[in-house]
């Protein structure tokens, strides 16, 4: 009966009528028209029509409480549908290129995968590989570095305190000749070996300074040779060389560059001595003033540091470079031009006497007094027999310096003198050893 009335109410246009179409039906409609119908007549006539007057005021009201509310809302709203028919195309369009666009992503994707792959051989990402791996050890790779600087300031410091110094240097260079052993092929290391071998020389350099010290004592001759064989192992050989081998001969020409330079800190004194020579030379009669005092000065300063110098080098060489007698001699045949070659100690010894004899033939004719000569004599027979004490015992060369045939006899009777008194202290010396002997034995 609602749909009934409905339609009376609100009947359809022939154009939209349709057999079986209710799609115009209004649900809320048709309630209000069924609780109509179950209304009685007085009701409808009375109450119904305040109820409806009551309920659109409420609805009124609610209406315009919404619309101040939500009126910014309601109105972006409307505002936005009705651009909402060009965005729609424009989001299909949009829809579409992205369809077509995700074949050629996903080639690129598989195609940056392939490339990129940690199992590739792809220049930039080995550079990024090696800088990684750089970042991960700059540490270590700044502690290789700082190894050559390291070791210049233990050799540049070497001088306060070598003891140490140089040891720590020695170590450090052992380090870094380890390092280049392991990465031989690395250019860091090598650059850093190459530092390391620049400070080396210097320190081998600081070294031999050391050995042509005036004062050098056998304890610091014995750590600068040490040292030295570690630096320069090459040097430090045996056999026909001698003892030591070419360290030993270093050794000693360090240690005779030292004598000559003493030896011409009197270059004043020996020019005075020359010139007495001179005008001896041009004057053969001589007077008073041209006997050789000046030269005997020179020559008794010059026997002085001889003495002094050269029983301390040898003495210091025996020490340092001690004979082995348990070493076989080489085998040489008779007829062999091929010698072996004598020690370093043995030609340097012949070396230094014939540097005196030298010095004493050239200026001891100019002494013409005769206590002076014996002085001097004496002088010089002490010094052979100090380095007699080593096996350089030249007494019987004195025998070849010319001095004149009237001062052949005063010679003779020097030398008997000082045999005499060097063979009663000797005496004097095994009386006191051979009774010391027994007393410990007692």
């Amino acid at each position: 009966m609602a749909d009934l009335v409905q339609e009376l109410l609100n009947p359809p246009s022939s154009a939209d009528r349709r057999p079986n179409d209710k799609a115009h039906t209004d649900p809320v409609a048709l309630q209000y028209l069924s609780t109509l119908a179950s209304l009685p007549l007085s009701q409808l006539d009375g109450s119904e029509q305040q109820s409806l007057a009551q309920s659109s005021h409420s609805l009124l009201l609610s209406l315009q409480a919404l619309s101040k509310r939500s009126h910014k809302s309601i109105i972006g709203s409307a505002a936005n549908h009705s651009h909402l028919g060009t965005a729609l195309p424009t989001l299909a369009s949009s829809a579409t290129d992205l369809t077509a666009a995700i074949p050629k992503l996903d080639n690129e994707a598989v195609r940056f995968s392939t490339t990129y792959h940690k199992s590739g051989d792809n220049e930039l990402l080995n550079a990024r590989k090696r800088a990684l791996l750089l970042s991960r050890n700059v540490e270590r790779l700044v502690d290789v570095l700082d190894l050559p600087t390291l070791l210049s300031t233990a050799i540049s410091t070497g001088s306060s305190a070598p003891a140490a110094n140089y040891a720590s240097a020695l170590d450090l260079n052992g380090h870094i000749r380890r390092l280049h052993g392991l990465y031989a092929d690395s250019p860091l290391v090598s650059s850093v070996s190459a530092q390391a071998d620049e400070a080396m020389q210097a320190m081998t350099k600081n070294l031999i300074m050391g050995l042509r010290t005036p004062g050098l004592k056998l304890a610091s001759a014995l750590r600068t040779v040490s040292w030295l064989r570690r630096v320069i192992p090459d040097l430090d050989t045996t056999g026909a060389t001698g003892n030591g081998g070419g360290l030993g001969a270093l050794f000693l020409v360090c240690r005779l560059s030292t004598l000559v330079n003493m030896l011409a800190a009197l270059e004043p004194l020996r020019e005075l001595a020359e010139q007495e020579r001179a005008r001896q030379q041009q004057n053969p009669t001589g007077s008073g003033w041209s006997g050789g005092q000046q030269t005997e000065r020179y020559l008794k300063r010059y026997i002085e540091i001889f003495r002094e110098q050269s029983f301390a080098i040898i003495s210091m060489f025996r020490s340092i470079f001690p004979t082995h007698t348990n070493e076989a001699p080489l085998k040489t045949t008779d007829d062999d031009p091929l010698q072996p070659v004598p020690s370093a100690a043995s030609t340097f010894l012949f070396h230094l006497i014939e540097m005196l004899m030298e010095t004493l033939r050239i200026y001891l004719p100019t002494v013409k007094d005769q206590p002076s000569r014996d002085s001097l004599l004496t002088q010089v027979l002490y010094c052979a027999g100090s380095l007699g004490r080593l096996g350089g015992d030249f007494g019987v060369l004195l025998a070849t310096i010319d001095v004149g045939e009237e001062a052949e006899d005063e010679w003779v009777e020097v030398v008997k003198r000082h045999r005499l008194m060097a063979g009663r202290l000797e005496s004097i010396v095994g009386g006191k050893d051979k009774s010391t002997s027994d007393h410990i034995k007692a």
